[in-house]
């Protein structure tokens, strides 16, 4: 799933009713200012009109205060529950929907989902000779996570004796501190991949010193890894160009994991017992049995329909007749039920336009196991 809802499944698990605040949050101009100053009273009134209690109204307008000191544009996301104030996001960037106010019986992480929609972890490794920086990175977040510097040796790496019977000994003995660097490099490159499950590693620097680094990298860190043709550690060198090369990369990759998830659905059209589901009713059953991998969902398209979250497993039904005795906690936008039963059975989410999806599909799911031959007479 993405990680703000991985970061939040939990929630899911937690009664309501819930107050849900996606909007506008910018205070860089005289117009944002004198908006962010009336907006917690116009979000106070909303949500006394959809009966919000006064002790949630008050912990909303904590929450909601103007946020100073950020570059503009910036959004933010708030749930509140019981007086407290469960998730309070600032968020870089404009809104990536309508703005929401609104009072569920389940939270609505769908706003916070789609503003961040796969905040995957990808490693930006720059090197040179004696050194290397090493920083862990979130696609869609502008700060970096962590980072860290190794400091090589730089003994005899800028002056080589010329001429003479002892200049093949000095070079040999350069070769063997550069490779040493590089192994100190590479072993917290390889760790920071390793640990945390890096999906993209870009390695840039001296030429010398980033093709050290490449060889000597573990097969895991080699099958994510991308070269950039860039010196970025030598004074002078073009930061903005080599960004800009990152973020061509990381769009890349996103781009290609979802061509996956649709290549592998279409694998699957016209199986005997495909490993996918299509439609509502069949991803919903497959929801149903934790049988779902991965949801796929175009969420605008499905938004008009409804489902039934439910207070226990299987945590969603189309009816009442499906509960199987757990507690009906309110019918819900499809998408919002959707994306709750997907978090509680630990699958992954992705949400796509109408175009990734066959015509007049909304939703589909790759499934955990291959759903079963039907049964002889079965309608």
């Amino acid at each position: 799933m993405s990680e703000a809802l991985k970061k939040y499944a939990d929630l899911y698990r937690q009664p309501g009713p819930w107050c849900s605040v996606y909007l506008e949050a910018s205070t860089g101009t005289v117009d944002s200012l004198e908006a962010a100053d009336v907006q917690p009273d116009n979000v106070k009134d909303a949500l006394a009109g959809q009966g919000a209690s006064k002790e949630d109204l008050t912990a909303m307008e904590s929450a909601i205060q103007p946020a100073e000191g950020l570059p503009a544009p910036v959004s933010r996301f708030v749930l509140v529950r019981d007086g407290q104030v469960m998730v309070n996001e600032l968020l870089p960037g404009p809104l990536s929907g309508p703005e929401r106010i609104s009072m569920d019986s389940i939270p609505g992480l769908l706003p916070l989902m789609k503003h961040q929609p796969d905040e995957f972890p990808y490693v930006v490794a720059e090197v040179s000779r004696d050194e290397g920086e090493i920083r862990l990175h979130r696609a869609g977040r502008p700060t970096v996570e962590e980072s860290q510097h190794v400091q090589g040796s730089d003994e005899n790496l800028k002056k080589v004796p010329s001429g003479g019977w002892s200049q093949g000994r000095y070079q040999h003995h350069t070769e063997e501190i550069w490779r040493r660097n590089a192994d100190q490099v590479v072993n917290e490159i390889d760790k920071v991949v390793r640990e945390k499950r890096a999906r993209l590693l870009v390695l840039a620097g001296d030429i010398r010193a980033r093709q050290l680094v490449a060889d000597q990298l573990s097969e895991a860190s080699k099958a994510i890894l991308r070269m950039v043709d860039a010196h970025t550690l030598a004074p002078g060198s073009d930061r903005q160009k080599f960004d800009d090369e990152v973020n061509s990369l990381v769009a890349q990759q996103w781009a290609e994991e979802q061509q996956q998830l649709m290549e592998r659905l279409a694998e699957q059209e016209g199986q005997a017992n495909p490993e996918s589901a299509t439609g509502n009713g069949a991803v919903v059953h497959a929801l149903q049995q934790a049988q779902v991998d991965v949801l796929i969902l175009d969420d605008q398209a499905l938004s008009e329909h409804t489902l039934l979250a439910l207070g226990a497993e299987p945590w969603i039904a189309s009816s009442e007749d499906e509960a199987l005795g757990a507690e009906v906690l309110g019918k819900v936008p499809a998408p919002a039920a959707m994306v709750r039963a997907a978090a509680l059975t630990d699958a992954r989410v992705q949400l796509v336009p109408s175009a990734a999806l066959p015509d007049g599909v909304h939703v589909a799911a790759l499934l955990r196991w291959p759903t079963g031959p039907e049964r002889p007479g079965a309608a």
